[in-house]
């Protein structure tokens, strides 16, 4: 079964399904690979005018895939590096794309779930939808999506759900600017297609500066900003605490730091 579904209709109007329902829709290395690929086939292709993210299964995106953790316990500082580089470059690349992109969230999105949603341009939920930046839980931080999180819900609702961890619903994403549209699930494809039908009667061309050249940094500045979150996550994930916390979430236990709790 394939990780990443894609089709674009007559209109250039294309659609990215992640397609790993039973790890819902968790990332794996195969994933990412192939959702970077898309990503680059559409920003080549003239035809592809939006590009709309969505899932199959019951949840949006739960994060990083369980096997994907569990080689990070073994990885050294510079493997993970190089780890956190490839997925900061997916979203960097996502946030940049010179089409406009519309993230369709059904179901729970969890970390890193939560910087898909945050890296698209425009976002509709559902009213059963939630959200949670879990990786504090685990001892761990989400540097790679934090600078989409602080663009999307500013610096302090990004600081508060990142170091809280709690789980928050669809309404509280739109209050704080997570998600622009809030509607029942199954108004959802009717939603997204009215925004679609909003993208596409404007010029492609201008669309393209207003996100590449009125609301995004130099090529230097993003690289600078996209190295040094992915040198931010790999000392966490080696560090003393990053390592207890993924060895109790795989060994199925609590954390050392909650002893007693």
């Amino acid at each position: 079964m394939k990780a990443i579904l894609t089709e674009c209709d007559s209109r250039g109007v294309a659609t990215i399904t992640m397609n790993r329902p039973e790890s819902h829709n968790a990332f794996d290395y195969e994933m990412l690979k192939q959702f970077h690929e898309v990503i680059a086939e559409y920003d080549a292709d003239p035809v592809v005018r939006v590009v709309v993210l969505k899932a199959s299964g019951g949840s949006f995106s739960a994060g990083a895939d369980l096997n994907w953790m569990k080689r990070m316990v073994g990885y050294s500082k510079y493997e993970n590096y190089q780890d956190a580089l490839a997925l900061a470059d997916f979203f960097h690349d996502l946030s940049v794309l010179p089409k406009p992109t519309i993230a369709v969230v059904h179901g729970p999105a969890l970390g890193g779930g939560v910087g898909l949603v945050a890296a698209c341009d425009i976002a509709i939920a559902a009213d059963v939808a939630s959200f949670a930046l879990t990786e504090v839980k685990l001892g761990l931080i989400p540097a790679v999506i934090s600078p989409y999180l602080s663009r999307a819900i500013g610096e302090r609702n990004a600081q508060r759900y990142a170091l809280t961890g709690e789980r928050f619903s669809s309404a509280v994403a739109r209050e704080i600017g997570l998600v622009h549209e809030l509607v029942s699930a199954d108004d959802l494809d009717d939603v997204c297609g009215r925004i679609c039908d909003q993208l596409l009667a404007n010029g492609p061309e201008a669309m393209a500066a207003i996100k590449g050249k009125l609301f995004g940094n130099s090529d230097v500045s993003r690289q600078k900003n996209t190295e040094f979150m992915a040198e931010v996550i790999a000392a966490i994930r080696v560090s003393d605490e990053g390592q207890e916390g993924l060895a109790a979430f795989l060994e199925k236990r609590q954390p050392s730091w909650r002893d007693g709790n």
